[in-house]
C-alpha cells in the first residue's frame, strides 16, 4: 500500500485517501474521531516495560494492558499481521495489529491505515521475539485521516523555507524539532520562575502605541478606523514599563512580542520575543546581577551545564561573567585611542566607513561593531557607552559624557541591553528632541512620547532596566544557528 502510494502523483495520492476516508464511515467509524480519555504518553508506556512478566515454563509472557493514541510514522504488512510505529511528542512504538487479534472489523479497519493517521491503541505491552517492545493490538479506535502524504522517510523536510512554513510536519518528521521547541518552552519558564523567585511581577502592555518609543528601530505602521488615527507595533517594552514604576510597581516585567520593520537573517525576524525588566532603586550593576542568575538558571533548566557547545564552539557561562569597558574593548581590538577623536575617524576610514559629517561617537560605535563585537564569544559585559548614543540612560555622575548602560555579548551577538535608568524629566524631554548627525531614522531614539515625559515628572524611583532577546537566547541554550530554528513561526515571503 505505501509503495503503490510513493509512485503515484498528488492528486491520485490524494484520491486514494478520500477513497479511504469514505470506506471508514461505511464501517461506522468516525475519519475525524472523538474524545479518547485515559491514554497514556509513549514514554510512560515504555516506563511499563518492567511490568511484563515471563512464564519461562509455559514459554509465556504477559504485560499491562495500555491505552496509546499517536501519529502513525512507520507501516508495513506481513501475511495477517501489520506493523505500525505511532509517535506522539514523548517518543515512538511500535504496535502489532493481528487479524485474529483485533476481530475481523478492526482488521478491516487497519487496512485503511495511511502513514499520518492519528490512531488508538487499547492493548498489551509486549517484547517481540526480536526483544522489541510493542503494544499487542485488541482494539482500534480512529482519531482523524491525513489526506495528504507525508514527506518521504528518508529525506524528510530538507527545504528550510518549506521546514518553517509546514512546521506541522517539520515537528513531526525531522529529528530534533520538536525537543528544542519543547526545550524553549522550558527556558521561558525559567525565565519567569527566576524573576517570579526575585520578587517581580509580569504585566501586558499595549502592542499599538502611537509613538514607537525605547529602541532605535523602524516601526510597522498602521492605522485605527474608529478613532481615525495612526498608529504603530510596538519596537519595545520600555516606556510602558517605566510608567509602571512611577506608579508604585517596583519590580515588573514584561515577556512579549516586539515588531521591527527590518532584515531578516540568521539572528534577526521582524517579530521576536523581548524579556524586559525594571526594579525601582537599583542600576545597571543589579541587572548584571540578575541577568547572570535568569541565564544560569535557564542553562539548568535546558539541561546544560555552565560549559555548553554552541555552533561547534565551547561557551563558558561560569559566573561571574567577564565585565569590560567600552572604551578599552575598542583599544584592545584596534590599538587606537578611543578617546582620540581623529584617531577613531581615520581608524574607521581604513576600514571603508562612512565618516563625512557624522557625529564622533556614531563613527566609533560603527569601529566598535565592526573590530569589538566579533571577538566577544565568551559572556561578556560591555560597560559605559556613550552618553550620546544612550537617550535613555542616566550619565555617570563623575563624567556625564559616559552612560550607565551594558550590553552582554556571546559569541559576537548581543543577548542583553541594561541601563540606569533616566529619570530626569527635563534631560529626557532635550535628548528625545536631539538627533545625531549622520544617523539614520530608524537608529535613533529622537521621537517624543509626551505622556511618558509626563510620567516622569510625577517622579520615577532611580531603577535599573534589563532587556533579553529570548530568541537569542534559546539559540545559545539549545546549539542553533539560526533564530528561525528557535521560532515556531518565523516570518516568511508568500508561498506564491
Amino acid at each position: 500500500m505505501v509503495k503503490d502510494e510513493q509512485t503515484g502523483t498528488g492528486a491520485v495520492l490524494e484520491a486514494a485517501r478520500r477513497e479511504k476516508l469514505r470506506k471508514i464511515g461505511e464501517l461506522g467509524f468516525d475519519p475525524w474521531g472523538q474524545r479518547f480519555d485515559n491514554h497514556l504518553a509513549v514514554a510512560k508506556i515504555r516506563d511499563k516495560e518492567s511490568e511484563i512478566t515471563v512464564d519461562e515454563t509455559a514459554n509465556d509472557s504477559s504485560g499491562p494492558k495500555v491505552r496509546a493514541a499517536g501519529r502513525i510514522i512507520l507501516q508495513r504488512k506481513k501475511g495477517k499481521l501489520i506493523f505500525l510505529d505511532i509517535w506522539d511528542w514523548s517518543g515512538r512504538i511500535q504496535v502489532l495489529i493481528g487479524a485474529s487479534q483485533v476481530g475481523e472489523k478492526n482488521w478491516e479497519l487497519a487496512q485503511l491505515f495511511d502513514l499520518g493517521d492519528i490512531v488508538g491503541i487499547d492493548g498489551e505491552l509486549m517484547r517481540t521475539r526480536a526483544g522489541e517492545l510493542s503494544i499487542a493490538a485488541q482494539e482500534l479506535t480512529f482519531l482523524s485521516k491525513s489526506l495528504e502524504t507525508p514527506p518521504d522517510k528518508f529525506h524528510g523536510l530538507t527545504d528550510p523555507d518549506l521546514r518553517s512554513r509546514m512546521r506541522y510536519l517539520d515537528l513531526v518528521h525531522t529529528e530534533g524539532v520538536l525537543d528544542r521547541m519543547l526545550q524553549r518552552t522550558k527556558i521561558v519558564q525559567s525565565v519567569r520562575n527566576t524573576l517570579a523567585g526575585e520578587g517581580f511581577v509580569e504585566i501586558e502592555g499595549p502592542t499599538l502605541h502611537t509613538v514607537a518609543g525605547g529602541a532605535a528601530a523602524r516601526p510597522f505602521a498602521t492605522h485605527h478606523n474608529a478613532l481615525d488615527i495612526p498608529l504603530v507595533m510596538r519596537i519595545a517594552l520600555e516606556l510602558h514599563l517605566k510608567r509602571l514604576l512611577v506608579g508604585g510597581m517596583e519590580r515588573v516585567y514584561e515577556l512579549g512580542r516586539v515588531y521591527r520593520n527590518e532584515g531578516i537573517d540568521q539572528r534577526h525576524n521582524p517579530e521576536f520575543t523581548m524579556l524586559e525588566v525594571y526594579q525601582s532603586y537599583g542600576d545597571y550593576r543589579s541587572m548584571m546581577d540578575l541577568t547572570e542568575k535568569i541565564i544560569l538558571d535557564a542553562l539548568k533548566a535546558a539541561g546544560n551545564q555552565c560549559k555548553i557547545t554552541w555552533n561547534e564552539t565551547e561557551i563558558d557561562f561560569t559566573p561571574p561573567f567577564a565585565r569590560k569597558t567600552y572604551d578599552e574593548l575598542i583599544k584592545e581590538y584596534t590599538g587606537i585611542d578611543p578617546n582620540n577623536a581623529d584617531a577613531v575617524t581615520g581608524y574607521a576610514r581604513s576600514l571603508n566607513l562612512d565618516v563625512a559629517g557624522r557625529h564622533p561617537d556614531v563613527v566609533k560605535n560603527e569601529v566598535f561593531e565592526e573590530k569589538v563585537e566579533g571577538n566577544l564569544l565568551n559572556p561578556t559585559f560591555v560597560t559605559d557607552y556613550p552618553a550620546s548614543i544612550c537617550p535613555l540612560t542616566k550619565r555617570k555622575r563623575e563624567n556625564p559624557a559616559i552612560a550607565e548602560r551594558f550590553e552582554l555579548f556571546v559569541q559576537g551577538m548581543e543577548l542583553a541591553n541594561a541601563y540606569t535608568e533616566l529619570n530626569d524629566p527635563d534631560l529626557q524631554e532635550q535628548l528625545f528632541s536631539k538627533q545625531l548627525a549622520g544617523q539614520k531614522a530608524e537608529d535613533s531614539m529622537a521621537r517624543m512620547d509626551k505622556d511618558f515625559i509626563r510620567a516622569l515628572r510625577h517622579g520615577m524611583p532611580p531603577a535599573g532596566g534589563l532587556g533579553i532577546g529570548i530568541d537569542r537566547l534559546c539559540m545559545l541554550l539549545t546549539n542553533t544557528a539560526s533564530i528561525r530554528e528557535v521560532i515556531l513561526f518565523p516570518l516568511l515571503r508568500p508561498e506564491n
